[in-house]
């Protein structure tokens, strides 16, 4: 059996972090029972993995404790913020900022990891470099996620355009990981804008090529692949949850930085609860080093990505993020 088929089910629950969220506005809270935390089984949400399976959140939390529910995609993560189905999480910064602009009640409260986002190429696609994408195909899991922004604005710069705009570069979103892996199998797609481990899985299980690697991609090592968020209804509401939360988000990143090699056994550990499967230890150790975990916010770089999305037309009005990210309280706890 194809490497990829023995993959597909840890695939599927590992979709990408960045599906574009919808709008909209409303949510509700719960003043004592369990704080309902979100994330995505993907490994530059290695922070929210490792609280949960470490008890981080949980101990942070007390008697309140902590219910977690992993989700496919930025859209699905919205959609239980938006209804008050959950409470704080993880997601990419795509979902968050095109909530915060269709007017969603939405605060990023610091950064869980930067990076993550890989280039990469079929290996008999004929794509080496950016200049190569003329005429060929690229995927990515959503249509203005993070990762199509990234690469978009890259060919752009070089005087290239996808055929959303009229170009001649074709771009087919919303794709799953699982479905890159299978259409890089069969020779559907020359390449993709994909995000770990899935791009470092394409190279190393599939010959693929590294057109950009993921420091070198726009914003590449200072746009937060993955961001905490809630909603500022909640913070007013729970402030002290927020900051145990916040404390358990801390205690993570930092032991993520102090034993990696526990860490992607954590993960992968996790992913074999999910799925049955587990993803190659070497994928996932040259994964780990395209991209890095931390508590450290570029909001500049959250309004280059928002510019470059309205650049490309993803976006109708210029974007403004005055009042989206708020660190305030991270950074005391950091401080402490």
């Amino acid at each position: 059996m194809k490497k990829w088929l023995k993959m597909t089910g840890a695939a599927l629950l590992l979709a990408t972090i960045t599906a574009c969220g919808a709008g909209g506005t409303g949510s509700s809270s719960t003043e004592d029972g369990p704080v309902r935390i979100g994330y995505f089984p993907n490994l530059d949400h290695a922070a929210a993995i490792v609280g949960k399976e470490k008890g981080f959140f949980d101990q942070q939390l007390g008697d309140r404790g902590a219910e977690y529910t992993h989700f496919p995609n930025g859209n699905d993560f919205i959609d239980a913020l938006e209804t008050g189905n959950l409470d704080i999480g993880y997601v990419g910064p795509g979902p968050a900022i095109n909530y915060f602009l269709a007017g969603g009640d939405i605060v990023i409260l610091g950064a869980a990891a930067n990076g993550a986002t890989l280039i990469v190429s079929r290996e008999d696609s004929g794509i080496e470099t950016l200049e190569d994408f003329g005429g060929k195909s690229f995927c990515t899991p959503g249509n203005g996620c993070t990762h199509n922004v990234q690469l978009e604005i890259m060919l752009k710069d070089i005087g290239l355009e996808s055929n959303r705009v009229g170009g001649t570069v074709e771009h087919q979103s919303r794709i799953a990981p699982a479905n890159m892996v299978a259409m890089f199998e069969q020779g559907q797609i020359d390449a993709a804008a994909a995000p770990e481990p899935w791009g470092t899985f394409l190279v190393e299980e599939h010959n693929a090529n590294v057109v950009a690697e993921w420091d070198q991609v726009f914003l590449g090592e200072t746009l937060p692949s993955v961001v905490v968020v809630t909603s500022k209804q909640y913070l007013e509401e729970n402030p002290e949850a927020v900051d145990a939360v916040l404390r358990g988000h801390k205690e993570a990143v930092d032991y993520t930085e102090a034993d990696v090699a526990d860490t992607l056994t954590t993960i992968n550990d996790h992913l074999y609860d999910l799925t049955q499967n587990r993803l190659p230890e070497p994928v996932l150790e040259k994964a780990w080093n395209r991209m890095k975990v931390t508590t450290e916010t570029y909001p500049d770089a959250l309004q280059e990505w928002a510019n470059a999305s309205y650049e490309l037309k993803f976006m109708d009005q210029d974007p403004d993020l005055d009042g989206l990210v708020d660190t305030s309280r991270l950074d005391e706890i950091l401080a402490e």
